[in-house]
């Protein structure tokens, strides 16, 4: 979810939609297998599928918008969605929906298969997020979020990058919905708000929006690290994600993982293995 937040921010957009992405395709999966007993692996294309085909329709109006407007729309659907869903009993009203069944038929079995497909997505979307830095429409990524009205000048579709880059960030948050669902098998809407969208936020500028390895640095730690605290310290958790967020943004505004970090990384690695 954070690299569903990355990408769109490549080109100066903090698209929100990508939570409420994450919601609708979460709830449908739910739904899906619950009440129409479709099987968890069609009910995970389809989450995919459909968080993308959201990202692509609400992209073609507000794929070259400036951050102010995308971050508007990303609000307004979630509260769309959150009000929709308190009103729809199918899904659980107020209350969510719970006791989604096991995948492959155990708990021990349904944690295998979650882990493995968890690892699976990882993998995968690190490859394609690398290919698409170092590919052409990175560098025009890169030179839209340096100057966005110089951009076109040196020949970038900004409007064209925009759709292909919020469009592809809710596929990603799609089947992140989906997956969430079923680690903890139950789904509620208190979970799609502020902390959930300070969370994302403080991984993405703490470990670095410039370079994607930012996240791969800072979620283990930011958000895996304070499950293991004392719960009267986990409870404080968002406050010290805004404290500790406020401090980097006016210390260190790139993060922690900065591209020259990677470069310089990348480097003596190459050395020492000529070496």
């Amino acid at each position: 979810m954070s690299w569903a937040l990355y990408l769109p921010y490549r080109v100066g957009q903090l698209h929100f939609l990508t939570v409420a992405a994450m919601a609708m395709c979460g709830y449908g999966a739910a739904y899906l297998v619950t009440a129409q007993h479709v099987p968890f692996a069609l009910a995970l294309i389809a989450g995919f599928a459909a968080g993308g085909v959201l990202g692509f329709v609400v992209s073609l109006f507000i794929a070259d918008a400036p951050m102010f407007a995308v971050v508007i729309v990303g609000f307004a659907f979630i509260y769309i969605f959150r009000t929709v869903v308190q009103n729809i009993p199918a899904l659980g009203g107020t209350l969510g929906m719970f006791g989604l069944p096991d995948i492959g038929g155990s708990p021990e079995a349904h944690r295998r298969i979650i882990l493995g497909i968890l690892a699976v997505m990882v993998v995968v979307a690190a490859f394609f997020i690398n290919r698409f830095d170092h590919s052409g429409l990175g560098r025009a990524a890169s030179a839209t979020f340096a100057d966005r009205k110089l951009a076109p000048a040196l020949g970038v579709n900004v409007k064209a990058l925009g759709m292909i880059l919020q469009s592809g960030s809710c596929a990603l948050a799609g089947g992140c919905g989906v997956l969430y669902t079923f680690i903890y098998k139950s789904i509620g809407l208190d979970f799609f708000g502020f902390p959930l969208i300070g969370t994302l936020m403080t991984i993405l500028f703490v470990g670095g929006y410039a370079t994607p390895w930012g996240v791969v640095i800072s979620a283990p730690v930011l958000y895996g690290v304070p499950l293991l605290l004392p719960s009267a310290v986990a409870s404080w958790r968002i406050v010290i994600y805004g404290g500790l967020l406020i401090v980097v943004l006016l210390a260190r505004p790139e993060g922690l993982v900065t591209p020259r970090l990677v470069r310089y990384i990348e480097g003596s690695f190459f050395r020492s293995r000529r070496s």
